[in-house]
């Protein structure tokens, strides 16, 4: 099968002839339609999140079961799926206390190793080197993965609408419900309005949230922010972002804000833009060396509460945004701007690197 291969930091995706395993007792093959491409793919191949190479990037996938192990249930070859870019083990501590979304072997295995869990890639080159995988390793024809990663899309829902939801949405979503637990009415801002920022734009409506200011340095970013769903919006290269904030809220702040690119800048602008007791909510992934200033005396006098999200509970969470999806609530094909195929991959995340893609790009590989 074809396949864009991340061979080495800052080296162009190399297209190549791999080969997959078949699915163990527990997992699923996929026959993938599209692929999201996101910006935690773009660390890793910039160095700025270590990952083994060779590898096959990509976390945000939709396409139709090849092939099922034979202990899964509830999904048979044929179905249309999409998956979470969480794959929970199902079994360690972090799993069976209900917060499958930092699945410790999810991190020790896949994103320290860039394997499944019997400690294998799934994929390899002709001459038998594994070639290791980011999730279950999208940005090819076909991929394998834990079936706990695997949702059904519901009837009338185009695959290529849905790639996204798997990891953007999940991630904002994850944020809004189990970190920041917003409710209606409440003021949230959110601060970069990318892939993930979109989706928390999207969502935050859907939460019935009063006001919904969307944060960001590029019009056309803030453009597509409005049309998502945010009330106002504020150009932080152009004026005091937490200054204007405040006065879009009457002096107070917002109740939330969410930093949805992972930078201190970033980082900054949400942590002054909350007001008294408010919640700062870290959700973009930055490289290990970005470090964030608190000033502890200020946290306590304003009773701030700082938090990370990583994502969703998929087994739990994905079920209900597909949900959302299908009843029309949910639009996240309003947030892709960009299509590319399969040969063009390193283009793709070329422009999301020099900022050109307004809320997601999408890899349409069948």
């Amino acid at each position: 099968m074809r396949a864009a291969v991340h061979t080495a930091v800052n080296e162009p995706l190399r297209l190549e002839d791999i080969e997959h395993a078949a699915p163990a007792e527990d997992e699923v093959t996929i026959d993938v339609a599209s692929c999201g491409a996101c910006h935690s793919d773009l660390h890793v191949r910039k160095g700025e999140l270590p990952f083994p190479t060779p590898a096959v990037l990509g976390h945000e996938v939709a396409g139709t079961v090849g092939e099922v192990g034979r202990a899964v249930s509830g999904l048979s070859p044929g179905d249309r799926v999409v998956t979470s870019f969480i794959m929970p083990c199902g079994r360690c501590a972090r799993c069976a206390a209900g917060e499958e979304e930092i699945c410790l072997d999810f991190f020790a295995y896949n994103r320290a190793k860039g394997q499944l869990y019997d400690g294998r890639s799934r994929l390899s080159r002709p001459g038998g080197e594994p070639v290791w995988m980011y999730s279950m390793g999208g940005l090819a024809q076909r991929t394998v993965t834990p079936a706990t990663s695997v949702y059904r899309v519901p009837d009338g829902v185009e695959l290529s609408d849905v790639a996204a939801v798997g990891c953007s949405t999940m991630t904002a979503y994850g944020a809004l419900r189990h970190a920041a637990d917003v409710r209606v009415g409440d003021t949230v801002a959110v601060i970069a309005a990318g892939g993930v920022g979109s989706a928390l734009i999207q969502l935050a409506r859907v939460f019935g949230a009063g006001e919904i200011i969307a944060v960001d340095i590029g019009e056309d970013k803030l453009e597509a922010a409005r049309q998502l769903g945010a009330t106002s919006t504020v150009n932080s290269s152009e004026t005091d972002a937490p200054a204007a904030i405040r006065e879009l809220t009457g002096g107070r702040g917002v109740d939330v804000a969410f930093e949805a690119l992972g930078s201190r800048a970033t980082f900054e602008v949400a942590r002054d833009s909350v007001v008294e007791g408010g919640q700062v909510v870290v959700v973009g992934i930055a490289p290990p060396e970005t470090v964030g200033e608190l000033n502890l005396a200020t946290i306590a006098r304003r009773k701030l509460r700082v938090k990370g999200s990583y994502g969703a509970k998929p087994r739990r969470d994905m079920p209900v945004l597909l949900d959302l999806v299908a009843r029309g609530l949910l639009r996240p094909q309003d947030a892709v701007s960009r299509h590319y195929p399969l040969d063009e991959a390193e283009e793709a995340f070329n422009a999301l690197d020099r900022g050109e893609i307004r809320g997601r790009a999408v890899i349409d590989v069948a």
